[in-house]
């Protein structure tokens, strides 16, 4: 669908409902051809229970099987302009995290945080049952690795180990489950195309601290010969200070407007009210995370662009999300997002 350009184009979920209604109204209310790719569960074929439709719709996109996508032409002319991955999950990530609950060896209660891959989704699927066998606990040994830590591994020091994921059994006891090499390569696969995909919207960039530290240098000495000529040429020595202040350029004294806004106002939350419908965490989890009580916090008001706490607040179902003012007075549509966040605050 992408390659026709001018084609409106969602991926959803059922799973994700918020976000599927709101790609059929777009896509419908376009003046183009639209594509809608909708992820919907066959119990039968793939051997889930009959209940089960909206969970595997939703291990679907986290597992990054089936992410979210929209691609809608009237939003601009490049496809990053035109492309969106919102409404997934830990984006800045490969893998989303989930919560395993076991019974360990004493019989306690326990749990650990997993990448949650392609592979942990096919093993929740009947279909694929065929690609898993059990690893006798005996036989565990230190040749063996977890998919997630496998995959990163280049290819030439693979050999000779064996990737796994964990479940549980009957018993809630701890198991490794050793994929086929097909899903292997099906796990790779999907976590390339999660790549290509924030790529498509501008979010591969890498952070090169060596990059960063010769920027700083070079700006530092840019700002020094500056007030250095600002000395010979009769400034004195109070414009070779200014020259120093942050968010100077040559000698000019900083004004708000640039970096952080100067009258900022977090984002805060009526944590007793939550009800833990996982709609903003989901949105970014660096701003917003549950506490010991289940209950959703701003964990970091600066943590992601103003437009997710404005859409956290919109969806939240009992609006006790309050956006405050966004912290970079530079992010892109901020008129727009400003008012549709003023019937929150």
């Amino acid at each position: 669908g992408l390659a026709h350009r001018t084609t409106y184009i969602l991926q959803s979920g059922i799973g994700h409902a918020s976000h599927m209604m709101e790609g059929f109204i777009e896509g419908l209310n376009t003046r183009r051809p639209a594509l809608f790719n909708i992820y919907a569960v066959c119990q039968p074929e793939h051997g889930v229970a009959d209940d089960a439709s909206e969970i595997q719709s939703k291990l679907a996109v986290e597992s990054r099987a089936y992410p979210l996508f929209r691609y809608n032409p009237d939003k601009g002319i490049t496809v990053q302009e035109c492309s969106d991955i919102e409404g997934n999950a830990a984006i800045d990530a490969d893998w989303v995290t989930y919560k395993l609950d076991y019974v360990d060896e004493a019989g306690r209660s326990s749990s650990m945080e997993l990448p949650l891959t392609f592979a942990d989704f096919a093993l929740s699927e009947g279909r694929f049952r065929k690609h898993f066998r059990a690893a006798p606990r005996d036989a565990w040994n230190d040749s063996m690795m977890p998919l997630a830590e496998f995959i990163d591994l280049p290819e030439d020091e693979r050999e000779g180990i064996f990737p796994y994921i964990w479940g549980v059994d009957k018993r809630n006891r701890l198991i490794r489950a050793i994929p086929s090499a097909e899903l292997v390569d099906s796990t790779i696969e999907r976590r390339n195309f999660w790549r290509l995909l924030k790529g498509l919207v501008g979010l591969d960039k890498t952070v090169d601290p060596e990059q960063i530290a010769n920027d700083v240098r070079t700006e530092m000495m840019q700002k020094l010969s500056a007030g250095l000529w600002s000395m010979v040429s009769g400034g004195g020595a109070a414009n070779l200070a200014t020259a120093f202040m942050p968010g100077s350029s040559g000698g000019a004294v900083a004004t708000p407007g640039a970096g952080v806004s100067a009258d900022f106002t977090p984002a805060w939350i009526d944590s007793a009210e939550c009800t833990a419908c996982d709609e903003c965490t989901k949105i970014n989890s660096k701003i917003f995370v549950y506490d010991d009580k289940k209950r959703a916090i701003i964990k970091n008001p600066k943590g992601g662009p103003f437009k997710d706490i404005v859409k956290a607040a919109e969806k939240c179902p009992v609006k006790i999300i309050h956006p405050g003012t966004p912290a970079n007075p530079n992010e892109k549509g901020l008129d727009k997002l400003i008012k549709r966040a003023e019937k929150y605050q």
